[in-house]
């Protein structure tokens, strides 16, 4: 047996206490009444006192006070297993780390606002599953579906520009490994994060929207950047990227593109160009879709056996009202 409230339990010194009390009321009221008039006389002033009534009074009292301060222990015994489900909806966020997030279009660049917006998303959909892909020339899983949205947090710090062995902006492949993602027994509950800024050289956007709309999955998309564009950073280095004639390349980010994805697969867009962008309608679209049971886990837990103390108190204090140590005589003819 266990106390949910182990500090309650002083309590239990209140009913000696109270039974202490009440027991040296009545030696007092049978003495004044003793003073008043003699013994022998009690029953000619129709006065029936029964030591046995008092003393069921007593301890009746006494009883009731001890069981409810019991109960507000709140004792705890016998085992319950109880399954617990989980709902909620799958999320996969594709994060772009090509060359092009480099860039400062978005403050301090765009790497650092991509990686940002993943993480506050994580934080603000508790209770859905959620896994992280790396896209450049190469889709990446960096983690699988987890419940653990801390593993996300951990392994964003791990994604840099240009960071992958295939370089490039190939959206696709990573697309198409959050798509293997998702449990194949069901083609709902399914929502891809694109975190880009669109600039995708493979020209295949039909081909995509079709593999998406096959696995049934709704692309939110964060486009990272800007449309007016800026040159890109070369990494450790204060030089800017430059085209085979020496002129230095503008990055812009491809809303059309973007919008697109978003648009026909049932989703959203949204541009996110700083560190601030509201992420609401993203979080409420997410939330507002079907849910499925993601995990259930079987918890085993004492059961809470406050009720029958209480039960025991609440008899206890009816038996001490229904006694009554002093009462009228019976009248004899």
């Amino acid at each position: 047996m266990t106390f949910a409230r182990g500090d309650l339990l002083w309590l239990l010194l209140v009913a000696p206490a109270v039974a202490a009390a009440a027991a040296w009321l009545w030696r007092r009221r049978l003495s004044a009444l003793a003073a008043w008039a003699a013994r022998s006389l009690w029953s000619r002033l129709a006065l029936d006192v029964g030591k046995r009534r008092i003393a069921t009074s007593v301890a009746s009292l006494a009883l009731a006070v001890l069981a409810v301060a019991a109960a507000l222990t709140e004792p705890r015994w016998g085992t319950i297993e109880e399954t617990v489900e989980r709902e909620g909806v799958d999320v996969v966020f594709v994060l772009d780390s090509s060359l092009s997030m480099a860039a400062d279009d978005a403050k301090p660049d765009r790497m650092a606002v991509g990686r940002n917006l993943v993480r506050r998303l994580t934080h603000r959909l508790p209770g859905h599953r959620v896994a992280l892909v790396q896209a450049e020339g190469e889709g990446l899983v960096l983690a699988p579906l987890t419940v653990d949205s801390a593993v996300i947090d951990l392994l964003l710090d791990t994604i840099l520009p240009a960071s992958l062995p295939t370089p490039g902006t190939l959206i696709r492949p990573a697309l198409e490994r959050a798509v293997a993602l998702f449990p194949p027994e069901n083609q709902k509950h399914r929502a891809i994060v694109l975190v880009s800024d669109g600039e995708d050289h493979s020209g295949k956007a039909d081909e995509w929207i079709q593999l998406l709309e096959e696995a049934g999955a709704e692309i939110f998309a964060l486009g990272v950047g800007s449309p007016q564009g800026s040159p890109i950073r070369l990494p450790g280095s204060d030089a800017y990227k430059q085209d085979k004639d020496g002129r230095v390349v503008v990055s812009k980010l491809n809303e059309e593109l973007m919008e697109r994805l978003a648009r026909e697969t049932g989703g959203l867009y949204l541009r996110a160009s700083s560190l601030g962008a509201d992420l609401e309608p993203i979080v409420a679209a997410i939330d507002s879709m079907e849910r499925r049971s993601i995990d259930g886990q079987i918890l085993s837990t004492l059961a809470q056996r406050f009720q029958w103390p209480l039960g025991a108190g609440i008899l206890a204090l009816f038996l001490h009202l229904g006694t009554a140590p002093l009462r009228p005589a019976k009248e004899h003819s």
